[in-house]
């Protein structure tokens, strides 16, 4: 028996795409647009058991990590900057309000960092918006979010579809808003900032029973001098890119992942390699490019040093059209100078 259609939103939030009905769910399933992807178990099998990986001695020999350094002056300043963290944290101020993406501030059992955090946990104060783009355990850590909201009483998270309930069980006290694709967040009415949040080609799934119950995506914010700042969170490449760009236009800043993409038949329907994400970038008409999603975690086949070295091999060859920052985790970027 076919499941049953229906489409999900905050019909609460403004829908900033024309006739879009919402999320599309297959039973209690959010779906890649019109279509539910299941990862595969048999590729976990084939990945882990039956396939060799050519790049085997290469990657074991490779201990590249990005640099880091003290991450001090973002929080003794009130300056409009970004910091990378690794992987997809990244600390953003806009405008005076202090955002946070996607934090995993501790190791754990399956997730060990392989450089040091740029501050302590406890040193990540004053955020005013928490926004989590989706529930993987490497983007959506439960040790980190129990410390942020003890230590943040003001911070407000900005989630997708279904991620409430999970979230609340971590720390009861957390004020959510829940967004649908091509929602705006309503943040009062003399917010300097406009976020909205978009799509992504991904799924979701943290335990046993509950494959793509919770929506996955992207965020976009709009500055108060009409600056876009995109944050793609974990996709693979697909059309919603060229979407994104036809609503908004040419993306001034792009936090862009890179790795985690072999072998291709395990990964390739859920992150983009680096030609993929200059791809991503080029169609975005990014003016500035922030690589992610690399160098921090070892989640794929490929070796660490892999995913950066190809993606400014693309820019040094004039194949991406925007300028690409590759900071130092920690590196304090002053984002509002760049032209």
């Amino acid at each position: 028996m076919a499941e049953r259609i229906t489409y999900a939103r905050n019909e609460q939030l403004r829908t900033i795409k024309p006739n879009y009905p919402g999320n599309k769910l297959f039973g209690q399933q959010f779906a890649n647009g019109d279509k539910l992807y299941n990862p595969d178990f048999s590729n976990v099998i084939r990945w882990k058991l039956l396939t060799e990986n050519p790049q085997k001695q290469e990657k074991k020999q490779d201990t590249w990590a990005p640099a880091v350094v003290p991450c001090t002056d973002f929080f003794t300043s009130a300056n409009d900057a970004l910091v990378w963290l690794g992987h997809a944290t990244f600390l953003l101020r806009v405008a005076g309000l202090t955002l946070l993406f996607d934090p995993v501030l501790y190791d754990s059992p399956f997730l060990r960092r392989r450089h040091p955090l740029p501050c302590r946990p406890e040193d990540i104060v004053g955020i005013d918006y928490l926004l989590l783009s989706h529930g993987h355990r490497d983007h959506l850590d439960e040790q980190s979010v129990k410390r942020l909201a003890g230590q943040n009483p003001q911070m407000q998270v900005l989630t997708s579809l279904r991620m409430q309930p999970l979230l609340q069980k971590m720390a009861p006290t957390l004020r959510v808003q829940e967004a649908g694709w091509w929602q705006q967040f309503d943040l009062g009415p003399n917010a300097p900032l406009e976020i909205f949040y978009l799509p992504a080609a991904h799924w979701h799934r943290r335990g046993l029973t509950d494959m793509n119950q919770v929506l996955w995506g992207s965020f976009m914010i709009r500055t108060p001098d009409g600056r876009l700042i995109f944050f793609t969170g974990d996709t693979a490449y697909a059309e919603h890119f060229e979407e994104i760009e036809k609503l908004f236009g040419p993306i001034d800043v792009c936090l862009l992942p890179i790795g985690a993409y072999k072998p291709a038949f395990m990964m390739q329907l859920s992150h983009v390699n680096p030609h993929e994400a200059a791809k991503a970038a080029n169609v975005l008409r990014a003016g500035h490019v922030v690589p992610m999603h690399y160098g921090t975690f070892d989640l794929s086949d490929e070796p660490a040093s892999e995913p950066l070295r190809l993606l400014q091999e693309v820019a040094a060859g004039g194949m991406l059209r925007g300028e690409l920052h590759a900071p130092a985790v920690g590196e304090v970027l002053r984002w509002s100078e760049w032209e």
